[in-house]
């Protein structure tokens, strides 16, 4: 899905005829919101956001599975596994399942942390714990009820914010944002823009913690590209993030190519994208996620996606003390509530 631009823009002619329906459809997800969700047995942390879209969820579900193994602990990731065929319960394995299985996120987390993708997010449950997990991580799902969560973090883009702050179809929120402050334990606020301020200023006037965070770019990958003219291009929830992460670099874009999120690239556009580059002298470079859509179960990359350059970052913290402190005294407190029960 493309976002429409007046989901970014002040509200308009556009936002206000769909606010009925955003009205109608915010209704409904408040009052599920309310609904009482499964005991998984075990610490769950849920990683989420309050609108449709990307805000940096993947990479701060990668962050928290280095710090909880830090903690001693076997993170599990669950995933509804957007994007793929298979309902699950399934272990994701890169060498048997490709992102039209499983979706593309699982199929990237995959390579560092264990991942369970299930529709039913109770079954999936019982295939993370059948796994040795000593913690479920849940990617996405902070609007479904259907497990309950001991910590929900939701991650926010500084330089976007929540966009005219309205509810689907009227704008990117995926309920209304009150019920949603509500459930929030805490905020990760990525980059050092201030649309996001509003936002954090109530959930720290709750007495929950507000962490910065930026997008940190392989040092070795970022020297390989310094000198080069490159075409950028990505499928996913905010292809500018990227393309603003890829300038903060030093990196000369010459052309930037934005899709829809999950978007299935077909090898005929990656030709096209590699003509394109090979024409004007550029090197073609993406986000991990958007190769891992291109990777074939068994074989990996394809011969004709190989000359693309996969650009990786990593979310690191301002203040990582915090945030590792946070993490532990919700693992302290669930563990207790359940030896408790």
């Amino acid at each position: 899905m493309r976002e429409p631009a007046f989901w970014h823009r002040p509200p308009s002619w556009t936002s206000s005829s769909l606010a009925p329906l955003g009205a109608l459809y915010g209704l409904v997800a408040a009052n599920r919101l309310q609904r009482q969700g499964f005991d998984a047995g075990i610490p769950v942390l849920c990683v989420g956001n309050y609108h449709l879209g990307g805000a940096g969820k993947t990479p701060m579900v990668l962050a928290l599975a280095k710090l909880l193994r830090e903690l001693g602990e076997t993170p599990v990731v669950l995933s509804r596994g957007y994007g793929g065929r298979l309902r699950g319960p399934v272990k994701v394995d890169p060498e048997r399942h490709a992102a039209d299985d499983v979706g593309d996120e699982p199929l990237m987390l995959a390579a560092t942390v264990p991942v369970a993708v299930a529709r039913d997010r109770v079954e999936g449950v019982a295939l993370a714990r059948s796994q040795g997990a000593t913690v479920i991580l849940m990617d996405d799902g902070f609007q479904n009820p259907a497990i309950s969560k001991d910590a929900s973090l939701i991650v926010i883009d500084g330089d976007r914010g929540l966009g005219n702050g309205r509810v689907f179809p009227a704008g990117p929120l995926r309920a209304p944002l009150l019920p949603q402050l509500e459930r929030t334990d805490a905020l990760i606020v990525i980059g050092n823009g201030t649309a996001a301020a509003p936002v954090a200023a109530a959930v720290a006037a709750r007495e929950k913690p507000v962490l910065s965070a930026h997008l940190v770019a392989d040092e070795a990958q970022v020297a390989s590209l310094r000198g080069k003219r490159a075409l950028a291009f990505a499928g996913i929830g905010d292809p500018e993030r990227f393309f603003r992460t890829l300038r903060g670099c030093g990196i000369e874009l010459a052309a930037e190519r934005p899709f829809a999120d999950h978007h299935p690239f077909s090898q005929a556009e990656i030709e096209s994208l590699i003509a394109d580059a090979g024409r004007d002298g550029l090197t073609l470079v993406t986000t991990e996620k958007d190769l891992a859509r291109l990777r074939r179960a068994g074989e990996g990359l394809p011969v004709w996606a190989r000359e693309i350059v996969p650009f990786k970052v990593t979310l690191e913290f301002d203040d990582a003390a915090r945030l590792r402190k946070f993490v532990s005294e919700r693992l302290f407190r669930a563990r207790e509530k359940k030896f408790r029960t």
